[in-house]
């Protein structure tokens, strides 16, 4: 059953949303070659303690640190360890807060000095894939609609998305209901309706879709080896359109 939001809900969100957000613009001039994703996974954990807010990924279902660190060809739930990250890495820092008992989403593939041309040119393909699903989002659209936008922009760049994982509602519970799928059909799936409030996070790859998971059981990877970016909002489905709970304006541009 999808949760339907009140205004009184959707404002209790948004300490959480923009906690979330302002974390990646903290973190973002800290990843430099020679930081290590544990020093990330550090830095993350004091700024969410100190503004009062918990990390929700800690010990999410086992998981054992405060945020998730995805480097290069690791499509998501890279767990931070001590290892440095070289110039032209790309990272994906998933960040998500909890305040007051809400959750606030969002993440951003973050590139270490220059980016290689392949590395830039799939960072870009999954930033843009977000807008265009957002720009999907109203009441009256449909989740296939979201997916689509995203689908059909991804391949035409000759990428591929990642079928086995996708966007999720949030609200004082991390994941529910609905799925949002990265893929798929117009006019298909669930009609959005106003309070509707979920992640839309495209994972694109360079080469095929496929994935493995490693023996940590969390790390995702590309099977081909090929390079992988993400970017995710929260947002929630307004009278006439959305909002995107994760974005401040002028700061958090994606």
């Amino acid at each position: 059953m999808v949760s339907i939001k009140t205004e009184k809900d959707i404002e209790a969100m948004r300490p959480a949303c923009h906690h979330a957000a302002d974390t990646l613009v903290m973190i973002e001039p800290y990843i430099k070659a020679g930081i290590t994703t544990d020093d990330i996974n550090d830095l993350v954990h004091e700024f969410t303690i100190k503004a009062g807010g918990t990390p929700a990924p800690l010990n999410y279902h086992g998981f054992p640190k405060s945020v998730c660190t995805s480097v290069n060809h690791v499509v998501c739930h890279g767990i931070p360890a001590n290892k440095k990250l070289n110039d032209g890495d790309i990272v994906n820092v998933d960040v998500t807060t909890i305040m007051n008992g809400w959750h606030g989403d969002t993440s951003k593939t973050i590139s270490v000095g220059a980016p290689k041309i392949k590395a830039e040119k799939v960072v870009e393909t999954a930033r843009k894939a977000l807008q265009l699903g957002i720009a999907q989002v109203r009441p009256g659209a449909t989740l296939g609609d979201i997916g689509h936008a995203i689908q059909n922009y991804v391949e035409g760049e000759r990428m591929s998305v990642v079928r086995e994982y996708c966007g999720h509602g949030i609200g004082r519970v991390f994941h529910e209901d609905p799925q949002v799928l990265h893929y798929g059909k117009p006019d298909t799936g669930m009609t959005l309706k106003k309070g509707m409030v979920f992640t839309i996070e495209p994972m694109i790859n360079m080469g095929k879709p496929d994935l493995k998971i490693l023996s940590d059981k969390w790390t995702a990877v590309t099977e081909d080896s090929s390079l992988s970016a993400q970017f995710e909002h929260t947002l929630c489905v307004t009278d006439s359109g959305v909002e995107v709970m994760t974005r401040l304006e002028g700061r958090t541009p994606f």
